[in-house]
Order: C-alpha cells, then sequence, then structure tokens
C-alpha cells in the first residue's frame, strides 16, 4: 500500500461523526477528570477504558488519547487556581500559576497553560508522525532475542525513573513480573499459582488489576483520611492572555515541547520530570529569571510545554516497539488488545490505516483541546467544590462496573478490590505502582521472547548477544543500572 493510499485509508476510518464525537468526548472527560483533585489523567483513562470495549478499535482508541490529552493540560486548572495539582504532571505549573492567580490573574495564567499545551501537543502529534514509522521499519529486523533485550531494558529504564528509590521500583517490577506468571504455562499449558482455582487458569484480567491499582487507593486514601479538604478557588480577575505574552514565551514553549518529546519517547519517565525539566531550563535561559516562583508567565508556558510534549510521544515506542511510554500508555495497550490489535513493528503492516488514522486524529486533538479548554477555564469552579463524599462514592460505581463488564464476572470485581488494597500499602511505602504495571503487561513478552530464543538455540544463552542491536541494548541496560545505582548512593551519603 502506497503512502497515499495509507493516508486515504486512515481518512475513511476517521473521516466520520462518531470518531470526531468520540475524540471530543474523550477531551472532554479528561479535561474535566484532570480539574477535580484526586481524579487524575491515569484514572480517567482506567474508568474510561471499559466503555471502549463495543466501540469501533479506532473510535474508542481515539477517546481514550482523548483523555489522555486532556488529563494532562486539565490538571494545569486546579494548579493554578487551589494550589493543588490536578496530576503530577502539573506540579510544576503552581510554582508561578498560583502567585498569577493571586494576584488576580488566573485567567491570563490559565490562558497561557491552553496555549501552551495546544502548541506543545501539536509539537509532539507531528513528531510521532515523523519519528513512530521509522522505528517502527527498524524494528522489523528484530527477533526474539532482541525483543528480549528491548523488554529488559525497558523494564530496567521503568524501575529506575518512578521512584526516589532503585530498590522500591525494582521490588514493584518484580511483583508484577510474579503476578504475571499467573495462569496457564505459556509453553507447556501447566498451571501456575492458581491454587486449584479455575478463575486463576487465564491469568489476572489486567483491567481488574489496572483499575484496582490506580483508582480503588485513591477511594480507600478518602475514607482512611475523611478531613482532606480542598484550598480556596481563586478568580479568574480580568486579565487575559495576550499574544504579546505568548511570542515571549515562545522561545521556552518550543524548547519545551521538544523536551517532553525527548523524555516522552523514553519508556517511563513520564510526564512530571519532562515538566520540570522545562520549567528549569526556561528559568536558566530567561531574562526574568528573577520572577520565577513569583508569578512568571513564562514558567507557566514551559511548565505546560513540558507535560504535554510529552504525551504524543509516548506513543512512539507504544506503536513502533509495543513498549508503553508511560503508565497511561500501558492502559491504553489494554483498549489495543482487546480489539485484538499488537502494537508493534508489525502493526504499520497488518493495521496500517489504523496507524493513519490514529495519526489524522491526533492533528485535529491539538484544535479539539484548544475550543474544550477554553470552555473548561470558565466551568471549573462548580466542578472543584464537587465535595470528595459524593464523587469517589461515583468512582467506586463506575470502577465495579467497568471491570465486571469486561467478562460478566464478579471472581474480576474481587481482583480489583485486592489489588486496590496492595496500591494502597504501596502508596503508604512510597512504592511507586507505574514499574508494577508495566511489567505486568511486558512480563509474558519478556518470557516468551525469552523462551523462543532458548529454542532457536538449543538452550544456548549466546543467542541473547547475537548482534549489534542485541548489544546495544544490553549496553544500555548496564549503563543505566550503574547509573541508577550511583545515584541512590549519592543520595544516601548526602548528610540530613
Amino acid at each position: 500500500m502506497s503512502l497515499f493510499d495509507s493516508i486515504m485509508a486512515g481518512f475513511a476510518l476517521v473521516g466520520n461523526f462518531n470518531a470526531f464525537l468520540s475524540l471530543f468526548i474523550g477531551i472532554i472527560i479528561g479535561v474535566i477528570g484532570g480539574a477535580i483533585p484526586g481524579i487524575s489523567a491515569t484514572m480517567a483513562v482506567a474508568l474510561a477504558l471499559p466503555f471502549t470495549f463495543p466501540m469501533q478499535p479506532i473510535n474508542g482508541i481515539l477517546l481514550l488519547l482523548g483523555v489522555y490529552k486532556g488529563g494532562i493540560f486539565g490538571g494545569s486548572i486546579p494548579a493554578i487556581l487551589i494550589k493543588t495539582p490536578g496530576t503530577p504532571a502539573s506540579s510544576a505549573t503552581i510554582l508561578d500559576g498560583h502567585p498569577m492567580a493571586a494576584r488576580g490573574e488566573a485567567g491570563r495564567a490559565l490562558g497561557m497553560a491552553l496555549w501552551a499545551s495546544c502548541t506543545a501537543d501539536l509539537i509532539s502529534n507531528l513528531s510521532l508522525i515523523l519519528f513512530a514509522g521509522w522505528l517502527a521499519s527498524f524494528a522489523l529486523n528484530f527477533g526474539p532475542p532482541e525483543f528480549f533485550a528491548l523488554m529488559l531494558f525497558s523494564l530496567t529504564i521503568i524501575a529506575g525513573v518512578s521512584g526516589d528509590s532503585l530498590l522500591r521500583g525494582a521490588l514493584s517490577a518484580l511483583l508484577g513480573l510474579l503476578l504475571a506468571t499467573i495462569g496457564l504455562d505459556l509453553v507447556y499449558g501447566t498451571n501456575r499459582f492458581t491454587f486449584g482455582d479455575p478463575s486463576l487458569m487465564g491469568g489476572l484480567n489486567f483491567i481488574a488489576v489496572l483499575i484496582g491499582l490506580f483508582a480503588i487507593p485513591e477511594v480507600i486514601n478518602m475514607v482512611w483520611h475523611p478531613t482532606g479538604h480542598i484550598g480556596k478557588v481563586q478568580s479568574l480577575g480580568s486579565k487575559w492572555v495576550t499574544f504579546a505574552d505568548y511570542k515571549r514565551s515562545f522561545r521556552s514553549i518550543v524548547r519545551g515541547s521538544f523536551i517532553g518529546v525527548f523524555l516522552g519517547s523514553i519508556p517511563g519517565i513520564g510526564a512530571a520530570p519532562a515538566a520540570f525539566l522545562s520549567y528549569s531550563e526556561a528559568r536558566r535561559k530567561s531574562p526574568n529569571k528573577a520572577n520565577f516562583g513569583k508569578g512568571e508567565i513564562e514558567g507557566v508556558a514551559a511548565s505546560e510545554a513540558g507535560n504535554n510534549g510529552v504525551a504524543g510521544a509516548t506513543l512512539i515506542p507504544l506503536l513502533a516497539l509495543g513498549v508503553p511510554g508511560d503508565v497511561i500508555t500501558a492502559i491504553i495497550i489494554g483498549a489495543f488488545m482487546v480489539h485484538g490489535l499488537q502494537p508493534g513493528p508489525m502493526m504499520f503492516v497488518m493495521n496500517v490505516d489504523i496507524i493513519y488514522g490514529l495519526f489524522i486524529g491526533l492533528i485535529f486533538s491539538s484544535g479539539l483541546l484548544l475550543i474544550v479548554g477554553s470552555l473548561a477555564i470558565r466551568g471549573f469552579r462548580p466542578v472543584a467544590d464537587i465535595p470528595k463524599r459524593i464523587l469517589m462514592p461515583c468512582v467506586l460505581v463506575l470502577c465495579i462496573y467497568g471491570v465486571f463488564a469486561v467478562n460478566n464476572n464478579i471472581f474480576d470485581v474481587g481482583v480489583m478490590f485486592v489489588m486496590g488494597w496492595v496500591g494502597f500499602v504501596m502508596s503508604r511505602y512510597h512504592i511507586p505502582a507505574a514499574p508494577f504495571l508495566i511489567a505486568f503487561i511486558l512480563g509474558p513478552l519478556l518470557e516468551d521472547n525469552f523462551r523462543q530464543a532458548m529454542l532457536m538455540s538449543g538452550g544456548s544463552p549466546e543467542i541473547l548477544l547475537r548482534g549489534p542491536i542485541t548489544w546495544f541494548f544490553w549496553a544500555l541496560t548496564v549503563i543505566t543500572v550503574v547509573a541508577i545505582s550511583r545515584g541512590t548512593l549519592n543520595k544516601a551519603r548526602e548528610p540530613g
């Protein structure tokens, strides 16, 4: 199929009312979810996932991508107005956004956050379109040994960057790998850790695990700390962002966008580090660096450009290699699997129409985000004032419905609640959940490729080092482990 035919096939999939409606509704859900403290973009995507199962594959995936992109921007609204980030990625936005709101410029700060988000989102989407296909064509040279080395490297990266402690990140990833082995053996078909229960023969349901891990702990935490409160909502004020503000911040926006693209294309890093790195670079190079932290609009622009630049870039490893770029794309990969799609290099051969359909939809998502975001800025106050005692029971009902609807199996609901308590305990002891979930997804692929490699070589481990690609990923793995270990030791030696 030629490039023109692929593009036309993509237009045929998304050039209809249902596809645009799915994307539009997804962005609305994401902005609302990101704007409600306690409902992060991750939870919003997890809650929306079960509703995509009866939809056409392209429509369901576009809805989830809309939730993702809307949620990342939505987190900036409470960060600026009530000094409470709706998502971790918006933490850096507080530094200058809330001081602006305190002096009556909340509308100006939110306007800049929206324009920076849409600009970075467009740059990130274009980067995805330009680089994903090239990376996928390169990945067609991969065999089981190469994929095993890639999966191992991905797990090392994720375990290392998802928390302050290498030990905690590694422990989380190992627990995810362990639970991924539950069910029938991939090769011999024998039972593993089923304890005689037929319900476990198919393994733990992915949807039950992810919703339990990310949504239920928030409900438990609300019950555990019922007195938690939200700060006072600031008024929007009379000042709004101007073209002069955007022009003055444009260099920081573009720089932050590319920082987000670079970090987002590396599996496991996520949006929060990109936002802080973009913010620090903007402060370092700005002539107004003394104003940063006191209500500098360029700081808001840099933070939002950094975290939104990640959104499209995290799809690069997902689509090209089948490796989730962050925890949200680890959830989105569930929608691909439910619809019988396996992200990776072969998808560019077998399902190229869906790939180009997603590309086209993502380009339009930046414009839709601008429309929805403009409306959301003015309508946030009633959303922010929803009491948690009303909000969290509604979340719990959606969780139960979503998990039960997958297989009409009450056992999956039980798995969700068990994983909810596991996630709550992990959060109490500062054990990151992202390595767990991504290891749970990659575990079967890691095992399957390792076994295929061993069968190819007659059991000789030398095949795991058979060529330049495997050498490259093994070298990256060793470098990553050494670098993270040194960083951990240096932190341990610091006084206090």
